[in-house]
């Protein structure tokens, strides 16, 4: 039996699937994406059965910057980028703050003590991030290795019964998001997607080029 297939408009049963520690595929601003509690060991652990994904640490989507920053500190050269790109396809990774060290499950930032975190330019992304707490996992719906789901046919054909809903968005024609390590004022781009930023660069003014 397949997951089930939700309408956009159908947050409610999202985010009852997410608080009751399961996986529902979302439509993002880039690509499919796969959400679940990030502070559930049990749901955690199934995204990385779901994916069959090495341990790599995974980004989390989030509601608003605020709760971006309930997460992970950011210093100046981290907020002049969420200022610029948030809500967009930039993911930040930074340093945890305490809590969220504590609450985090282990799994998604591999004991690193650096978290990836990003605001999407997408309404039900963010809605569902609101209705869940402020923030869901957002890795890419897919296995492993293969390329991301760019529609609920292809989520649905990837992952079947692996996922407990798929959100159907439609088809995406988005690039990955650009990722980027923030150190200091220092920035080191990890992964270059739809948001052009350039490296090493490190006055506020730099970071709006």
């Amino acid at each position: 039996m397949g997951a089930r297939v939700l309408s956009a408009g159908d947050l409610g049963a999202a985010a009852s699937i997410v608080r009751s520690g399961g996986i529902v595929a979302i439509p993002t601003d880039t690509v499919y994406g796969l959400a679940c509690d990030p502070f559930s060991p049990a749901a955690v652990e199934r995204l990385f059965e779901a994916k069959e994904r090495e341990a790599k640490p995974v980004p989390v989507l989030c509601s608003g910057t605020d709760a971006a920053e309930r997460l992970v500190a950011f210093g100046e050269a981290a907020s002049a980028l969420a200022r610029r790109h948030w809500p967009g396809a930039l993911t930040i990774v930074a340093p945890m703050k305490d809590e969220a060290l504590r609450t985090v499950v282990r799994t998604i930032h591999q004991g690193t003590g650096w978290l990836g975190v990003r605001v999407p330019d997408h309404r039900v992304v963010t809605a569902l991030s609101e209705k869940v707490g402020g923030c869901v996992t957002g890795t890419s719906a897919n296995l492993s290795g293969r390329p991301p789901c760019r529609s609920a046919e292809e989520v649905a054909e990837a992952l079947g019964d692996r996922v407990d809903g798929i959100i159907d968005g439609g088809y995406l024609e988005g690039l990955e998001s650009t990722v980027v390590k923030v150190v200091g004022g220092t920035v080191e781009v990890l992964r270059r997607g739809s948001i052009a930023i350039e490296q090493g660069r490190t006055s506020q003014e730099s970071q709006h080029q």
